[in-house]
C-alpha cells in the first residue's frame, strides 16, 4: 500500500510518499530529483543500525555515492556544534550545489540535517527519510529547520523546504512504544486544530492505531500530512494561519526547556501543553468543559501525560518569555473555540500559571 501527496509551493513543490516498505525504493524514488551523485545521509547509532545498509544499498543502486554521519541521540544532537560536525562531514563527502544532505531518523535527525543542508553553501537539497511517527506526520513536513539554543529550543534555524519526503511505515516496527505514543499527541493535535471528523475517527480507531493495524496508520499518517501539507502551502513562513500549528507547543516547549530537553518526548511535553491549553480556553469561556474533557480521555488513552509536573514558577516563566512565538512583547498561545477550531491569541503569564498550578 502507498499514497503520495504534494505540497504546493510553487517551484518549491515536493511530493510526500508514503507506504509500507519504501526505503528500498529510495534510491528510485529519488532519481528523478535531478540531484549530483554524491550524498550524505545524516542520522543516529540506533536508528543506523536499523536502516542504513538498507538505505545504501538502494541509493548506491541508483548511481549515488552515499556517506554516512552519526549524530547524538535525542536534543543533543541539536546543537551548533553538532552542526559544525556535519559541515565537515559534507566537505569530507563533497557535497556540492546539487548533491542532497538525507535525513534518516526522527524529528531531531531532521532538523539539524535540515538546518545544515539550508546553510551548508548557502542551500543544498535536502531529503526527509522520517522513521518515527511524530516525524512522519509533522516535524518531516514544512520545512522547520533548527537547532537550540541554552535559553530556548528552535531559536536558531530557518525556513528551508525538502525536496522529497519518504514515510515508509514499517519503520514504526523498531520504535518503542514510548516513542509511538509521543507521536499520537501531534495526530491528535490535528484533529483540534482543523478537523473535528478526524478528531472523532481517532476516537473510533485509537486501539486499532496502536495495535498497529496498517490500513489505519496509513489513513492517520497521510490525513495528518495532507492537513498540514494544506496549511503550509496557505502561509509558508508562519505569517498568519501556520501559527495554529503550534497549539500546545508554547507550554510544551517552555517544559521541555526547563527539564533540560531530557526529561519529556517532545509529543509528551506538546500533550500537556495542549491539556492546560484547553484549560485556559475553558477558563476564558471559549472552550466547552465537554469537548475539554474528550481531548483529555483521547490524550489519557493514547498513554500521553495531560497534567504538567511542579516546576520552578521564574524558570518556567523565563522559559515561555524565550518562545519564538513572542510578538511585539506580547506572548500569544494557539487556544480551542471548538474541536476542529482554534485562533491564535494573546495571553498573560498570570493566565498560563493560573492553569499549570
Amino acid at each position: 500500500m502507498a499514497g503520495e501527496l504534494k505540497v504546493d509551493l510553487g517551484e518549491r513543490t515536493y511530493k510526500i510518499h508514503c507506504g509500507s516498505g519504501l526505503l528500498p525504493e529510495a534510491g528510485s524514488l529519488l532519481k528523478n530529483l535531478d540531484l549530483a551523485t554524491p550524498c550524505l545521509v545524516v542520522s543516529n547509532a540506533t536508528i543506523a543500525g536499523y536502516y542504513w545498509p538498507t538505505l545504501e544499498q538502494s541509493l548506491k543502486a541508483a548511481g549515488f555515492q552515499p556517506h554516512f554521519a552519526l549524530v547524538p541521540d535525542g536534543e543533543e544532537a541539536k546543537t551548533l556544534k553538532v552542526a559544525a560536525e556535519l559541515y565537515d562531514a559534507a566537505l569530507a563527502a563533497g557535497i556540492e550545489r546539487g548533491a542532497a544532505i538525507i535525513a534518516l531518523g526522527g524529528g531531531v535527525v531532521g532538523d539539524v540535517a535540515g538546518f545544515v543542508a539550508a546553510t551548508w553553501l548557502r542551500g543544498v537539497p535536502f531529503i526527509q527519510l522520517p522513521t518515527t511517527l511524530l516525524a512522519q506526520v509533522d516535524a518531516s513536513v514544512g520545512g522547520k529547520v533548527a537547532v537550540n539554543h541554552p535559553r530556548g529550543k528552535n531559536l536558531i534555524g530557518a525556513f528551508y523546504q525538502p525536496a522529497a519526503v519518504i514515510v515508509d511505515l514499517a519503520t514504526l516496527a523498531t520504535l518503542p512504544p514510548r516513542e509511538v505514543r509521543a507521536g499520537l499527541a501531534e495526530v491528535i493535535k490535528y484533529g483540534v486544530i482543523m478537523d473535528a471528523g478526524f478528531f472523532a475517527y481517532l476516537e473510533e480507531h485509537l486501539e486499532c492505531l496502536l495495535n498497529g493495524e496498517g490500513e489505519v496508520l496509513e489513513t492517520i499518517v497521510l490525513r495528518s500530512c495532507a492537513l498540514k501539507a494544506e496549511i503550509v502551502a496557505r502561509d509558508e513562513r508562519e505569517s498568519g494561519l501556520r501559527a495554529i500549528l503550534n497549539f500546545g507547543h508554547t507550554i510544551g516547549h517552555a517544559l521541555e526547556a526547563v527539564s533540560d530537553f531530557a526529561t519529556y518526548r517532545h509529543g509528551e511535553a506538546v500533550a500537556m501543553g495542549m491539556a492546560a491549553a484547553a484549560r485556559l480556553a475553558v477558563r476564558r469561556g471559549m472552550f466547552s468543559e465537554e469537548e475539554t474533557s474528550r481531548l483529555v480521555r483521547l490524550l489519557q488513552r493514547a498513554g500521553l501525560p495531560v497534567d504538567l509536573p511542579a516546576v520552578e514558577p521564574a524558570a518556567f516563566q523565563a522559559a515561555l518569555v524565550h518562545d519564538k512565538k513572542i510578538h511585539q512583547g506580547q506572548l500569544r498561545m494557539v487556544l480551542p473555540e471548538r474541536l476542529g477550531r482554534v485562533q491564535v491569541t494573546p495571553v498573560s503569564l498570570e493566565e498560563i500559571m493560573a492553569v499549570i498550578c
